[in-house]
């Protein structure tokens, strides 16, 4: 965390810090249970000053699944990417031949995720963590069922059918927001591929991979990913089933939910509200 918004932090936080069992007890209030499937997305600073900053959440979040449970976050990677539809930032185009030639490949133990946040970096790197294969939408995981949510991720379905989405919702997973909202749940995804939609369509990515040894860049087809209306089917899901679980994990709001359910809702109301005038929105660095 940068020093400076580290002392906002601090100036922020009310009463004491937070440390890791304390992270563990409040996750457990919110409904956190030993051998629970949990993705998690997260913001350290929503959480006020921790402990152990990042080390602790991660610290916590395994000891409230416990030994039987598994964790799972995503650890995109938007940057490995074509440059020339990169907007945040954009960069100029005389740079783009040498950004396809020369953009190192992915490597699950050694590309940093980009803009995930620095619990997601630190469990990426804790030992025993595996990670999937994707050049752009990996995940990672590590508990019991990691190797089975993160087996037989592809290219063309980096959030479909084969990715560790569908073999979370596959283990009746749960899904954790944690100081986040419905925006940055990734869950959602899952329901674009298969639900029905005016103007669904696929898109061409790219992205530097290792083939047989050799470093090559590569085109693929994936769905045109869209998050602008994933906060109202969120907060459209809270409302009609009443299964998310709301509370304070630190300082942070969080919210808990199954993950199947949701993605059910999910298909439900994309059929019946999205069509051929969303507006499309691409992510990580595109």
């Amino acid at each position: 965390m940068p020093l400076e918004r580290e002392r906002q932090v601090i100036e922020a936080t009310q009463g004491l810090p937070a440390t890791a069992q304390s992270l563990a007890n409040d996750l457990r209030d919110l409904g956190v249970e030993p051998g629970m499937p949990l993705i998690v997305h997260s913001s350290l600073s929503s959480l006020g000053w921790v402990v152990g900053g990042a080390q602790a959440v991660v610290m916590a979040l395994a000891q409230a699944v416990g030994e039987e449970g598994t964790l799972l976050m995503p650890t995109q990677t938007g940057g490995l990417s074509e440059p020339s539809v990169w907007q945040n930032p954009p960069v100029p185009e005389a740079w783009w031949p040498i950004i396809r030639e020369h953009m190192p490949a992915f490597d699950p133990g050694l590309t940093p995720t980009r803009g995930m946040g620095a619990i997601v970096e630190t469990f990426r790197t804790w030992p025993g963590t595996l990670r999937s294969a994707h050049p752009q939408l990996s995940f990672a995981a590590r508990g019991k069922l990691a190797g089975a949510l993160l087996a037989g991720q592809t290219l063309n379905d980096g959030l479909g059918e084969r990715s560790p989405l569908a073999r979370l919702y596959d283990h009746d997973g749960w899904v954790l927001l944690l100081g986040v909202g419905h925006d940055n749940n990734t869950s959602i995804h899952l329901a674009e591929y298969r639900a029905h939609y005016p103007g669904k369509e696929q898109r061409e990515y790219a992205a530097p991979v290792m083939i047989d040894g050799r470093r090559e860049w590569t085109t693929y087809l994936d769905i045109q990913f869209v998050t602008d209306d994933f906060p109202a089917i969120g907060d459209a899901f809270a409302q009609a089933t009443g299964l998310v679980a709301h509370g304070k994990v630190g300082q942070a709001q969080a919210l808990l939910m199954p993950q199947r359910e949701l993605v059910d809702y999910a298909v439900m109301w994309m059929g019946l509200h999205r069509g051929i005038h969303t507006d499309l929105m691409g992510e990580g660095t595109e």
